[in-house]
């Protein structure tokens, strides 16, 4: 099966590098090798390179495989939870 491209606009692309380059301070911060964060996180170290390069094609379950042995599954937790827009088309649909 061919995956499709996602096309992302440049401020996608920054963030998604952004987070990538988190990832690899929060590795170096912690000392840990790229083989040992591949490893404890049951993927290849070519894949962990691409997480860390911002790669939006890596699946969402692996950076989130990265962030738990890096311990930042909290972080994580955290995307989405603050849904202003969805709040005020609620508040929205309550005042009608």
């Amino acid at each position: 099966m061919k995956l499709k491209k996602v096309i992302l606009l440049p401020k996608d692309q920054r963030l998604f590098h952004q987070i990538g380059e988190n990832i690899k301070l929060a590795r170096k911060r912690r000392k840990f090798t790229t083989n040992q964060v591949s490893e404890r996180a049951g993927i290849h170290r070519a894949t962990l390179y691409r997480i860390e390069k911002g790669d939006s094609s890596v699946a969402i379950g692996l950076y989130y495989s990265v962030f738990k042995v890096l311990n930042l599954q909290d972080d994580f937790h955290k995307l989405g939870t603050d849904d202003v827009l969805g709040r005020k088309l609620q508040d929205l649909d309550l005042l009608k």
